[in-house]
């Protein structure tokens, strides 16, 4: 059979819009863009909502949000368009009727009017696995049959003959494969009421969208044979010119090795953008799941996955999704980004979380550039600069260490440390950080004689109300001299 394949590769990723988008579904719109990018082409975005009782606009709107934040962008398909539009598929119902009479005209589809049970039934009476499915029984029925089962008001379903040979492709990612012949029963590509099925749409809208490369997950690898038989059926009646190339992406694992599952609340995408993952490192963690850009690198940019990404060099292996691994790629991504971009995206975090007024005045705009080089260093989410840098905004009358802390390193053996630290302080004559961490060393460990952690754990929390902070002398110095020694006082026991 003649093939007229585009020069050019045309990837696609059709998402249904139900649920939030999950990073299983986000790891397969990366690689596809990936593909496309690398090779020249061009990526297909297709919305397939075509079952309105699970498709909705409010999941339509969170999946282009979430391509948009993570900068996935496409060649043709919603806000695009595109040549071979419409690019949703409730909007492409009068092209699969059309599609639907011309192979049932050819002889490709067949009206099957069996029910299940009666399918079960008879595997049964042929001491055959009913869980074999449907037996093709109505493939030759002839039209007094068909006319008495529609006197019973029975509708009947269009299936799609299958051929008798064997099916194989060579997957992009798991090599040659196979179907041996009569293991495939026959699919229903149109219900009875007329409405299309996946079976049929998915393929249709590829065979006309000139789609040349098709990359998905792995749970779709046995509809693989369904599809490429109606491929050549779509051939043969003149819709189709060419088979795509399949490529079968590992399933993303989670907890316990089990497959991530979109209700997972570790799958839900916006819970790392919630939580300050950036699209840099989140995007650098996504690709690891299934592919390498060497054995002994694991950080690298979007452009340099691109102009590595191979489809042939994905694992057939599943990916286990580590949430450790991903915050410390993506803790490598925030400490590239300059200093005013970090600021840039770590104040709305500050913002939500009430550490910053939606309009800073001018003094916390400046305290919070001169702290975030310090911060940068330490985060590995944005979210968590807003525990760090509370002490720094917070009201002096609403500053109080944390109980834990407070527990663990103001008792009554924090006195001495805390009445040296203030005596030393108030002596200062310029209030630098250089200064102040002198003073500190001089009285707390020369002076008393202190290990260093013995020596400025009381005094940090007692400045920044915790045991982890910035640079506890920076940090001193953007408070202020009556701010720090002020916190010291207050938080000497008995007060």
């Amino acid at each position: 059979m003649t093939e007229n394949k585009p020069a050019a590769v045309r990837a696609r990723f059709c998402p249904s819009p139900t649920g939030t988008p999950h990073v299983g579904l986000i790891r397969t719109a990366l690689f596809n863009w990936a593909f496309a990018r690398h090779n020249g082409g061009k990526l297909v975005f297709r919305i397939e909502d075509t079952d309105a009782s699970r498709d909705s606009e409010e999941s339509y709107t969170a999946l282009l949000d979430a391509l948009q934040w993570l900068g996935i962008d496409w060649d043709e398909g919603p806000g695009v368009g595109g040549e071979y539009g419409p690019y949703r598929q409730s909007e492409r119902a009068d092209i699969y009727r059309d599609v639907a009479a011309k192979l049932l005209e050819a002889g490709e589809l067949y009206e099957a009017f069996s029910t299940g049970e009666e399918a079960a039934q008879r595997r049964k009476d042929a001491g055959q696995d009913p869980q074999l499915g449907y037996d093709n029984y109505d493939r030759d029925l002839t039209e007094e049959q068909k006319q008495a089962f529609r006197a019973e008001g029975r509708e009947p379903v269009l299936r799609l003959r299958m051929p008798d040979e064997d099916l194989s492709w060579n997957d992009l990612v798991r090599g040659e494969i196979e179907f041996k012949a009569g293991t495939i029963p026959d699919p229903v590509l149109v219900r009875g009421n007329g409405a299309p099925l996946y079976t049929l749409t998915n393929p249709v809208d590829d065979a006309l969208m000139r789609i040349t490369h098709v990359l998905r997950g792995e749970d779709l690898l046995p509809s693989t044979p369904r599809q490429i038989a109606l491929y050549r059926a779509l051939q043969r009646v003149g819709v189709a010119e060419f088979v795509p190339e399949f490529g079968h992406m590992p399933y993303v694992m989670g907890e316990g090795n089990k497959k991530l599952s979109k209700r997972d609340p570790q799958s839900n995408l916006f819970n790392y953008r919630d939580r300050g993952f950036i699209p840099e490192g989140l995007l650098n963690y996504l690709a690891l799941l299934g592919w390498s850009i060497a054995d002994d690198r694991d950080i690298f940019t979007v452009d340099e996955l691109i102009e590595a990404f191979e489809i042939t060099k994905v694992s057939a292996n599943p990916a286990r999704f580590d949430l450790k691994k991903a915050e410390s790629i993506n803790g490598n991504h925030v400490r590239t980004l300059s200093h005013d971009d970090f600021v840039a995206r770590v104040t709305p975090y500050l913002v939500d979380a009430g550490v910053l007024p939606a309009q800073a005045p001018e003094d916390q705009q400046a305290k919070l550039a001169a702290i975030a080089p310090l911060v940068q260093e330490r985060v590995a989410v944005l979210s968590e600069a807003c525990d760090l840098l509370r002490f720094l905004f917070v009201d002096e009358a609403e500053f109080a260490p944390e109980e834990a802390a407070a527990t663990k390193a103001l008792g009554p053996d924090s006195e001495p440390a805390l009445r040296a630290a203030i005596e030393a302080l108030e002596g200062l004559s310029t209030w630098a950080a250089a200064d102040i961490e002198q003073a500190l060393k001089d009285a707390l460990v020369e002076g008393l004689g202190l290990k260093p952690r013995k020596a400025f754990t009381p005094v940090r929390v007692a400045v920044t109300g915790r045991t982890v902070s910035p640079p506890l002398y920076e940090s001193m110095e953007l408070l202020g001299r009556d701010v720090s020694l002020g916190r010291l006082r207050r938080a000497l026991p008995g007060n």
